[in-house]
């Protein structure tokens, strides 16, 4: 096939028909500061051949999770992933299906989405969860808009423990909609004021736990000032396997849950893509965002599965949508639901411990470097150190010497003069020789 660019004359056409002068308006929304000022700095034409091996020598420049000892976490981590998962998710019936347009005709998907929506709902201890979102971050956004719908009020507090990728989503989805953020101040020790930020303006209040720095939060307190004054508690994680072993948030008083579930079934892949899970009270299930499978019986009395809320732009008027993210992660929520089934509650159990064991073995030897020291009284299998010299630039001689040690706070938080401190996560895949290694590179290099 052919590609057959545009001319001049059909750009100008079209420019025309819309009503502006130029393609540049049609980007009018994104920020200056974020358009580039000239091409990508790429060849502008190569054969397919050429291009392969450019690409090649591209990906070769990256470490493989797999390859070195890994303790990067951050929103993203690194889990054993069993074999039945890929191989059954790769079966054809799976992989090259769509979303269900014609819902009763797909009772296989129907009933694996409704299996995960279960799942989900057991882990966060909530009454209802949907069919997926894209991811944590946005699942946030989604959580944030859909406490303003319930409450008819739109101002959201941030807590200072919220990952910045999922702040910045929040920020960016009420920019647009004119509402009030109120982001506090980055929490490394989790002993913010969160509670004085709540009065009857305040819609939700969005608490991470554990949260961006590690930090194992109790959310009752909050839970409790938030509903006095009429508000939601949205809580948060980035770790779900964390939900094997800490208290469901639904337990601590949470009205709606979201987070990330790529640790269980879903590898890194260099960033994505992943599956976002959204639960919350049964009251509020109109206002839910996404799809929502439910279990029925047909007229023979034989059980069936159904599309029983699909409240998004695709199936409704855009302005009476709960959301315009047109679709749910499939094949992802499907890689979940099948490592889940394998591991089952006392896997799950099993695997948490085995995470934070891990973890705490870590914060050990690394708490015996000079020029080390761990910040946080609690967590979960992430924490964060605070390092005699620079972290980024710790990380960079790390790597040369094999061992992906972390994340940078500052790379999470720039301007943020938390320059120093560095988040290291330990899960059920680092062995006693990998947290050596890194103990012992981390004190060659400070």
């Amino acid at each position: 096939m052919r590609y057959l660019p545009l001319s001049e004359t059909d750009r100008g056409e079209m420019l025309a028909r819309i009503g502006v002068k130029h393609v540049d308006e049609l980007f009018a929304d994104v920020p200056k500061s974020l358009l580039l000022d000239g091409p990508v700095d790429l060849p502008r034409r190569k054969g397919e051949l050429e291009v392969e091996r450019i690409l090649s020598r591209m990906s070769s420049k990256n470490v493989s999770a797999s390859s070195v000892p890994f303790f990067v976490g951050a929103g993203a981590y690194k889990h054993h992933v069993p074999a039945t998962v890929d191989h059954l998710i790769q079966r054809s019936e799976f992989l090259t299906s769509y979303t269900p347009y014609q819902p009763e005709i797909a009772q296989g998907t129907l009933q694996y989405l409704f299996e995960f929506q279960t799942q989900v709902a057991a882990l966060t201890g909530m009454d209802v969860a949907n069919a997926s979102m894209y991811d944590g971050s946005t699942g946030t956004g989604e959580a944030v808009l859909m406490a303003h719908r319930v409450t008819k009020r739109r101002k959201a507090v941030l807590s200072g423990g919220l990952h910045p990728h999922y702040v910045d989503v929040v920020k960016t989805l009420s920019d647009m909609a004119s509402d009030d953020v109120t982001v506090l101040p980055p929490d490394v020790m989790a002993d913010e004021d969160i509670l004085a930020q709540i009065d009857d303006s305040v819609s939700c209040v969005v608490v991470q736990s554990p949260d961006v720095f590690g930090n194992v939060r109790d959310l009752k307190a909050i839970a409790d000032k938030a509903h006095q004054h009429g508000a939601l508690l949205i809580a948060v994680f980035t770790e779900v396997v964390s939900l094997g072993l800490l208290e469901s948030p639904g337990a601590m008083g949470a009205d709606i849950v979201v987070g990330e579930g790529q640790s269980i079934g879903n590898a890194l892949n260099f960033g994505g893509p992943y599956v976002g899970l959204f639960a919350t009270q049964s009251k509020y299930v109109r206002q839910m965002p996404g799809r929502l499978c439910g279990e029925t019986v047909d007229a023979d009395g034989t059980r069936g599965f159904v599309l029983t809320l699909s409240t998004r732009e695709q199936h409704i008027r855009r302005d009476k949508a709960t959301s315009n993210i047109c679709t749910n992660s499939g094949l992802c929520c499907l890689a979940f639901t099948i490592h889940m089934t394998l591991l089952g509650e006392a896997g799950l159990a099993r695997l948490a411990r085995i995470n934070h064991a891990n973890a705490v073995k870590l914060a050990d030897a690394l708490g015996a470097v000079k020029g080390v020291e761990v910040l946080n009284k609690t967590f979960f299998n992430e924490f964060t150190i605070k390092l005699s010299k620079n972290a980024a630039e710790v990380v960079e001689q790390l790597a040369a010497k094999g061992v992906l040690a972390g994340v940078p706070v500052s790379r999470l938080l720039p301007g943020a003069n938390l320059d120093n401190l560095l988040l290291v996560a330990s899960t059920e895949v680092n062995t006693d020789d990998d947290r050596a290694a890194l103990a012992a590179a981390l004190k060659e290099v400070l």
